[in-house]
């Protein structure tokens, strides 16, 4: 595993998992009646998905199949026992997957739903078809995003959607029953590694039920976690019969495709010699390799006493990830309209903890909690970009780069020194390294955003430095507010995930142990194919670099850039990805 794949991982997991199983405190909502099944796929539906994206000339679609988990998962919603992927292809394509030239399958990141991967997939569509060549980009949604309500959201008003979350009205003949708890995830406990790459063997035999096609055609990858993912099911045998090759994961793909990420399958490497945690979920050889550490581990889910899904108190958990999505919801709708978002949601801990973590100026703001950004006049899109963008949010794996705030009314922005002073090198993993910025005027003029194009402009704001530098450069700014907005909030299957299995890390992290390793049998699979790997120039990669991939290098983009960047940069230049990721489509 190379030292990259070992760093964001480590960042990962720190951020997330190490702290979901500390605080385990979760949000709340209801239960459904399970259904059990058998392992054969049917009732198959393909809908279309309207969208307001500039590029209109690639047609989405979302595909829903019944691949029910076995009976032992016990009691789960009936919705639960389907795969569900956003489908896109050239309009001037062919209609079938099995005519296309090549078929990209990604699998998402952590906290990351098939949404997310939007843009990339249909600037890279579109890229081939300029080509002449007619390729499809597979968005892949993990079962746990069936426990997800996006009614109030998929609405496609900002109001109804905060009356539906919070004011109990009901949108299409439903009202919302709260967030889904532990407690109320119970099957959730039983959807780790092993299943998660189950699933995507059986929606690819499903969908392309000829394996030479599968080999000869399919394209295999993902963003962040995926890489990870994919990996382990480059090497899994799925028929239990480790002398048969056909059914391995490596014979489902001609290829492999990294997005900020690489195509690894353990996180030993994350040991190191320094014997501390490293961002893991248990210390270095804490748990011998003797199957107890899964054991406990799975007890643990089972019983309980871990959170079947991964959240924190604040900032990542059902509630605030619903949140952003509903924010995204207000700046795709009215971006230069003033905010009334967070004045129309409760004052509950939850919010109004996160709002402090994500728009503090200093240590002082933070403890004291004065100003809040509700006491900020903010349009939308500052709103947006505040809790998103790399000069002001203060999560890397969040970061997208998406210009900066603004006042035409001459209100200040000053430096942000919370959590990281900017006068700190900061740790590109962990917490960025740009310069973060904050309106400083609570009460006082309006907060509008300066979108990535604008930057640039003679009159950015400047950093407090004595030579008055920007905070920010056009050179590091690639994504299109409006373009993330409607991401976040127009797709049925979303871009964020409210509920990210305890298990599937868990199971990632303790990967050598025995029931686990043995399933991991071609190992010749990691190097059977042919791989292409970007890595965002400024993002969670930034200060270890995998060399050894030989990495496409994309300079000033960050973690999500490589999902939403424009597919056109500042400069006139068309977005790498997409001229990249095509183009090695197009290998023999």
């Amino acid at each position: 595993m190379s030292t990259g794949a070992v760093h964001h991982t480590r960042s990962w997991l720190r951020v997330t998992a190490a702290g979901a199983l500390v605080a385990g405190v979760l949000a709340t909502a209801p239960t459904a009646d399970g259904a059990p099944g058998s392992t054969a796929a049917s009732s198959r539906t393909e809908t279309p998905v309207a969208s307001t994206s500039p590029i209109t000339d690639v047609v989405e679609t979302q595909v829903s199949l019944r691949v029910p988990l076995p009976v032992s998962a016990g009691i789960r919603p009936e919705r639960c026992d389907r795969l569900s992927y956003l489908r896109y292809r050239s309009a001037s394509g062919p209609a079938s997957s099995a005519a296309a030239d090549r078929i990209l399958v990604a699998q998402p990141g952590i906290l990351e739903g098939a949404g997310a991967f939007d843009s990339v997939a249909r600037n890279t569509v579109r890229a081939a078809a300029e080509q002449g060549r007619h390729i499809e980009f597979w968005a892949l949604d993990r079962r746990s995003n069936c426990l997800e309500d996006n009614t109030g959201i998929a609405s496609g008003d900002t109001g109804k959607a905060v009356d539906y979350y919070y004011g109990g009205r009901e949108v299409n003949g439903r009202t919302f029953s709260g967030f889904v708890t532990s407690d109320q995830a119970g099957w959730l406990a039983e959807v780790g590694l092993e299943q998660t790459v189950r699933d995507q063997y059986d929606l690819l035999a499903a969908e392309l039920p000829d394996q030479r096609l599968r080999k000869q055609k399919v394209l295999c990858g993902g963003h962040s976690l995926g890489g990870v993912l994919t990996g382990v099911f480059a090497t899994w045998d799925f028929d239990g019969n480790p002398a048969t090759t056909a059914d391995a994961g490596y014979n489902q793909c001609a290829g492999y495709f990294a997005l900020d990420t690489t195509i690894s399958t353990s996180l030993d490497d994350l040991q190191g010699n320094d014997g501390d945690m490293n961002g893991g979920l248990l210390p270095e050889r804490t748990v011998p390799d003797t199957g107890l550490g899964l054991t406990v581990v799975r007890a643990g889910l089972r019983t309980g006493v871990l959170p079947r899904f991964l959240g924190l108190p604040v900032v990542l958990n059902p509630e605030t990830m619903n949140l952003l999505a509903i924010g995204g919801l207000a700046a795709r709708n009215a971006p230069d309209a003033e905010s009334a978002l967070l004045d129309s949601v409760p004052s509950n801990v939850n919010l109004e903890t996160t709002a402090r973590t994500l728009f503090s100026k200093d240590a002082g703001v933070f403890l004291t909690g004065r100003p809040t950004i509700r006491d900020f006049r903010l349009t939308n899109a500052a709103v947006l970009g505040a809790f998103v963008d790399d000069n002001s949010a203060p999560l890397a794996f969040l970061h997208s780069s998406v210009g900066l705030f603004d006042s035409p009314g001459g209100g200040r922005i000053v430096d942000k020194e919370f959590p990281v002073s900017n006068d700190v090198q900061g740790s590109p993993a962990l917490f960025g390294s740009e310069l973060k910025a904050i309106p400083d005027e609570p009460d006082g003029p309006l907060y509008t955003w300066r979108n990535f194009d604008r930057v640039g402009a003679p009159d950015d704001p400047v950093h407090r430095s004595e030579n008055g530098t920007p905070f920010t450069t056009a050179a590091k700014e690639v994504t299109d507010i409006r373009e993330l907005a409607r991401s976040l909030s127009e797709q049925p299957l979303d871009f964020t995930e409210d509920y990210f299995p305890t298990r599937l890390v868990t199971d990632i992290q303790l990967i050598d142990e025995p029931e686990l390793a043995r399933k991991l049998v071609h190992k010749n699979g990691l190097t059977a194919n042919p791989r292409i790997t970007f890595v965002a120039g400024d993002g969670i990669l930034a200060d270890h670099v995998p060399e050894d991939e030989n990495p496409v290098i994309l300079p000033g983009y960050q973690h999500l850039d490589v999902l939403t960047a424009a597919p056109v940069q500042n400069g006139g230049g068309r977005e790498q990805i997409s001229v990249r990721l095509s183009a090695f489509a197009d290998r023999p």
